[in-house]
């Protein structure tokens, strides 16, 4: 069996309108996809309702969808999409740069610190402005190159770079600065 047809079953059986396939589809992919939710939102609710309206969408279109892919990488780029347009409406701020400002640190570590952990690091994104979190989001954890970044976003490449890597020394401080607050702490 191919990727692309990882529960073709479910989705042809929802295809069909069943119901229960439908519950089953949202079961499989719902906690995943609410993690998207919440870590390109930064709230709980925003990203409720964004899953709840993602789901509607899946359903709704799923007739478009044409196993081209796998249907978690389908619901998926919904989700996105969501998303991004839910930030948008929210006056997503991301500010365009030129090439001469861009520089390119994606073979650079975001931390090294190996006393970190995953609570204190998910806190420390949460801290980052929305632009600075979607793009890292999208590139660090959702996979996206900055291409389709850039073309998700209506953005340049460029600009997803910049704004990847101003993300990224902006989420070191953060990190610096809550290691210095555990060290006080700590003394």
């Amino acid at each position: 069996m191919e990727f692309k047809d990882t529960h073709r079953e479910i989705v042809e059986a929802c295809m069909s309108g069943s119901r229960q396939a439908q519950f089953q589809l949202y079961k499989l992919y719902s906690k995943a996809m609410y993690n998207i939710c919440c870590r390109m939102l930064n709230s709980e609710a925003d990203a409720e309702d964004i899953l709840q309206n993602s789901f509607m969408d899946v359903f709704s279109k799923l007739h478009y969808f044409r196993f081209e892919s796998s249907i978690g990488a389908w619901i998926k780029r919904i989700v996105v999409n969501n998303c991004i347009n839910f930030l948008k409406k929210k006056r997503l701020q991301i500010v365009d740069i030129g090439e001469k400002d861009v520089v390119d640190d994606s073979k650079k570590e975001v931390w090294n610190d190996s006393q970190l952990n995953v609570k204190e690091i998910n806190a420390a994104i949460n801290l980052l402005p929305d632009g600075y979190r979607v793009v890292l989001n999208l590139y660090l954890l959702e996979g996206y190159d900055h291409q389709e970044i850039g073309e998700i976003l209506s953005i340049s490449a460029s600009t997803s770079k910049s704004q990847y890597s101003r993300a990224k020394k902006k989420l070191r401080g953060i990190l610096e600065n809550q290691k210095d607050n555990l060290r006080r702490m700590i003394s």
